[in-house]
């Protein structure tokens, strides 16, 4: 009896598990697939530098892996081919099991995104989480049959579950990465005040690490006895640090972060223009000259960049893009916006929203949201 119920236990829970990640990734295949690029970047420096030859297929791998582990999760739940599937989750969860404990031990990716942007794991928490899926698996291996007796649904009905699974993970993946993602957890998301999560929420405290005769102490408040060594400081309340802390905004003036939480500003992000999506500048250029018309309400277009100036001034010529440019590290517009170019509209340093080029608004639309 005790046996049957950690067998359906495990069922469901594993089922459930793949499902989840799945879609989570699902709904930001771009920001999986970033992910998966750094993973090549670490193993191409550690083992081989083949693994960068991976990388002009993140897309395509992240949207293969989201998809697969939903259809397994899938398949799990309606015991379609239990068999083959129970192997296939515990050779994908032993996988993913090495990489979370490389990651780990070598303190290598600080975060795994088993979970896109949603729920956030330490390294460690990573692969403790993937150990304990293992064991479940293999549970499940040793006791299916004890599943096989919940009665076997119909071969052709389970068959379409899966199918019609598979056929919306895809639909989802691509449509997500046509256009933003359904749920936005970035902390750029629309209503996200940009200026208050680049404070921290509380004072933050720390421990402070010190030691004499060879011993460590740790104290809540800095000695003032000489005799100690400093050592580390380790944060008390690392959650009420800021939200933010790399948003940075310059040009050959000087750094202009401040002037962009003034007011209404419509950023057109453009991440590397040698993979920039060209046609889409005619619509911006058309937004841009009809925001740099208008007076009321007051909009002040800003172009944010991660390319070099020598590379943008060629670029800017060539799709005639004429509104003044800033630069930005190329990791912070990745966080900001999935597209390239994208666009986000900024009221005095909230995010009132953002904007894939397949979804490039019109001027009344704009103007709408910051009156």
């Amino acid at each position: 009896m005790a046996l049957r119920l950690l067998s359906r236990f495990a069922w469901i829970v594993v089922g459930g598990l793949f499902i989840f990640s799945g879609l989570i990734k699902l709904n930001d295949p771009v920001g999986t697939a970033i992910k998966l690029e750094e993973y090549f970047e670490v193993f191409s420096s550690d083992f081989s530098t083949i693994f960068l030859s991976f990388k002009p297929f993140a897309l395509y791998l992240s949207i293969f892996l989201s998809t697969l582990e939903v259809v397994l999760g899938v398949a799990l739940l309606v015991r379609w081919k239990l068999k083959t599937v129970l192997w296939l989750l515990f050779l994908l969860t032993l996988f993913f099991t090495f990489l979370t404990f490389y990651s780990a031990f070598y303190n290598k990716v600080t975060d795994c995104g088993c979970f896109g942007d949603a729920i956030k794991l330490t390294p460690w928490q990573s692969f403790g989480k993937d150990v304990v899926l293992l064991v479940l698996i293999l549970v499940l291996l040793f006791t299916q049959r004890h599943l096989l007796s919940l009665g076997q649904m119909n071969r052709g009905v389970s068959g379409a579950i899966v199918v019609v699974a598979l056929l919306f993970s895809l639909v989802v993946s691509i449509y997500a990465y046509q256009h933003e993602p359904f749920l936005d957890f970035r902390a750029y998301r629309v209503g996200a005040n940009i200026p208050k999560l680049m404070k921290p929420s509380a004072p933050l405290r720390y421990q402070y690490v010190m030691e004499k005769d060879g011993k460590e102490v740790e104290f809540d408040v800095y000695p003032i006895d000489t005799t100690y060594k400093f050592k580390k400081m380790v944060p008390l309340n690392p959650e009420d640090g800021p939200k933010i802390t790399d948003f940075n905004v310059w040009n050959d003036q000087g750094d202009f972060t401040k002037e962009m939480f003034l007011g209404n500003r419509l950023l057109v992000l453009v991440k590397d223009v040698k993979k920039a999506d060209q046609e889409s500048f005619k619509e911006i250029n058309t937004l841009l000259a009809g925001v740099e018309k208008s007076q009321t309400p007051k909009i002040v277009p800003v172009v944010i960049t991660s390319s070099s100036s020598q590379e943008f001034d060629v670029f800017r010529h060539e799709v005639n893009l004429s509104a003044p440019y800033f630069f930005a590290d190329a990791t912070v517009l990745k966080t900001m916006i999935r597209s390239n170019p994208g666009l986000l509209l900024f009221r005095n340093g909230v995010v009132v929203e953002k904007w894939h080029y397949n979804d490039i608004p019109e001027l009344l639309e704009v103007q709408e949201l910051v009156k």
